[in-house]
């Protein structure tokens, strides 16, 4: 759902509706004066002259590393917005792959660059507004399907946001017999507007089909919210929220506002949700979970109504609030009578009831053949450094599809090198994660594979398959030159790759380079390079980037949302901006192996996968 700002709205409703306070940083202000160096006076100069000279050194020096600092940040943000106009022009002419290469390429600089992204104002305005251009293209482009992440339906209520329901008073009549049955520890109420929107999750092909997939992958994390809003005070079935907000996908993202995940946080890092260049907690199905629980029992204590806190979690605390000083009710369906709502909250608040009402009772709305998914459940490991996805395939015996979808908040193909990360796994493989993970040396973790021996395969096929070198794979395995490796080994697998400060997923290339010599540098093939970077003919010009590992998007989907409202408030939006920048550098990591992570084994020895 979009999100409007409540700042102007809340402006004389501080005292009243709880709205945030978004306080600007102040401007840095100059130091105080410092002393001027002593100066040895000129033997005709008089003392007096000595007095006024010397003070003038130290603010034309303090002007001049001002002057060098901002010319180099407008430097930096220069080569990032180049940047990402190059991944624009490649998203506008169809090229997805290498929009996504550029657009990485761009948040790569500021990561990259050793400045101080989080307080410096001006980077980290760029980096905030770049982060939020980037994604909001990148959604858009990856609502096409990329083989790893699903696309993403259209919430329920987003298929009828034009619809109008006349009143049914039989209808209406037959819903409230029904209610005296239903069991629920929320107030439900059947009037028209609710009457309307079961009628049309009933009745309209399209509704019933997004009603019933939404409620299908509720499954996936119904028990996690259960427990989320019972500690948080919250009713348990106000989970349904959920199915007009994203219908249960946690990477929906909303490409007008910004919002994204399953509750549909605005990108501020609210409520401790932290984004940055690596991930982005709003789409962390448990972490979103419990912020939205929290948030929720806070609108409610403002409020002291279910109905009006839901409003304004739609709408923002301080547009409501302002509806019920204006109107002297407050009632959500009074306001709503009144006319002070905009359509998209009208909707918003009986089309939720009226999911929460058919999903109580699905024998009687056609849904009770709904096939519940079945709960994600994972092991979690802390890791600090930048560990690639693919490896954690590896290791866990896992596909890196099955990886990527139990972390739906990463955007990137390893974890972040500079900050810990909590990395979900399948279960029951943690104590394999660890203990294959120390067979590969830390700095080499986001390179590198790992391999359990299949039947048939030599060494000279294993090192095809991973671009490596036999010999090396011999080397770092301790395997003796022409003795054969045997089903069950496991192979720690060097993948050599250029120096890279963030990823090695792109190459700048230099006048004399051919396609030839880069797959060669990179370890791939030809065919490879030519098809990641859409390209017919070995040449390649001078300054051009090329993608030299195949192409992998985990970030989000985007979904284009009708709205009939043209406010809509940064609700679950308060701006503390805890946008944790704090992977602006890398760390330095050792590249000397440790004979401690070294696997060292004789051929006698190898160990067998056994798990």
């Amino acid at each position: 759902m979009r999100r409007l700002g409540v700042v102007v709205a809340c402006a004389p409703l501080v005292l009243l509706a709880g709205c945030p306070q978004n306080q600007a940083a102040a401007p840095g202000k100059m130091p105080a004066q410092a002393m001027a160096p002593a100066l040895a006076p000129k033997p005709v100069a008089p003392a007096i002259e000595v007095a006024k000279a010397a003070p003038v050194a130290a603010p034309y020096a303090q002007t001049a590393a001002t002057a060098q600092k901002t010319a180099k940040d407008q430097q930096l943000i220069n080569e990032a917005e180049q940047a990402y106009q190059n991944g624009v022009n490649s998203y506008n002419a169809g090229r997805m792959d290498a929009a996504r290469m550029y657009f990485d390429a761009a948040v790569d600089l500021m990561l990259s660059s050793g400045m101080d992204l989080k307080n410096d104002p001006q980077l980290s305005d760029e980096f905030e507004n770049l982060l939020d251009k980037v994604n909001s293209l990148e959604m858009a482009a990856l609502k096409q399907g990329n083989g790893f992440s699903p696309q993403l339906e259209a919430a329920p209520l987003d298929t009828a946001d034009e619809v109008t329901f006349p009143p049914n008073a039989a209808l209406t009549k037959k819903l409230e017999t029904e209610l005296k049955t239903t069991q629920s520890d929320f107030p439900l109420v059947v009037n028209d507007y609710v009457a309307g929107f079961i009628n049309y999750f009933s009745n309209n092909p399209k509704g019933h089909a997004h009603l019933m997939a939404s409620l299908a992958r509720a499954g996936k994390y119904k028990e996690m919210i259960s427990r989320d809003l019972r500690e948080a005070g919250v009713p348990q079935d106000l989970m349904y929220l959920a199915v007009a907000e994203s219908g249960f996908q946690p990477q929906a993202l909303n490409r007008r506002s910004g919002a994204g995940g399953m509750w549909q946080f605005m990108p501020t890092g609210a409520y401790g949700l932290v984004r940055n260049g690596w991930f982005d907690e709003r789409f962390d199905p448990e972490k979103s979970s419990k912020a939205y629980a929290r948030y929720m029992k806070s609108l409610y204590d403002q409020f002291g109504d279910w109905y009006l806190a839901m409003a304004a979690y739609d709408w923002g605390p301080g547009y409501v609030q302002r509806a019920v000083m204006k109107t002297g009710y407050a009632d959500f369906w009074e306001l709503y009578r009144r006319g002070v709502l905009p359509a998209e909250t009208k909707n918003y608040v009986p089309g939720i009831i009226a999911a929460i009402i058919m999903a109580k009772n699905p024998a009687q709305y056609g849904l009770d053949k709904v096939v519940s998914d079945p709960a994600v459940l994972s092991d979690t490991v802390t890791v600090d450094s930048a560990i690639d996805l693919r490896l954690v395939a590896d290791v866990t015996g896992a596909s890196l599809e099955e990886i990527v979808a139990l972390n739906p908040s990463l955007l990137r193909m390893t974890t972040p090198s500079d900050m810990p990360f909590d990395l979900h796994i399948p279960v029951g493989t943690t104590a394999t994660f660890e203990s294959r993970m120390k067979e590969i040396p830390e700095d080499k973790r986001d390179t590198w594979r790992f391999h359990v021996v299949r039947d048939g395969e030599t060494l000279a096929s294993i090192a095809t398959e991973f671009h490596s070198r036999t010999s090396e794979i011999a080397e770092e395995n301790d395997i003796a030159s022409g003795d054969p490796v045997d089903t069950g080994d496991e192979l720690v697998i060097p993948v050599a790759t250029a120096s890279r400060t963030v990823r090695p997923e792109h190459y700048r290339t230099r006048r004399g380079d051919t396609l030839i010599t880069v797959a060669d540098r990179f370890g791939v093939s030809v065919e490879e390079l030519r098809r990641w970077n859409h390209m017919r003919t070995n040449t390649v010009a001078a300054g051009r980037m090329l993608l030299v590992s195949e192409p992998v998007r985990l970030a989000p989907h985007g979904r284009v949302r009708r709205r009939t409202s043209g406010r809509r408030s940064s609700s679950h939006t308060r701006s503390s901006s805890v946008h944790a920048a704090s992977g602006h550098t890398a760390k330095k990591k050792s590249s000397a192996k440790s004979s401690a992570t070294k696997k060292k084994r004789t051929s006698k020895t190898k160990s067998k996968a056994g798990r």
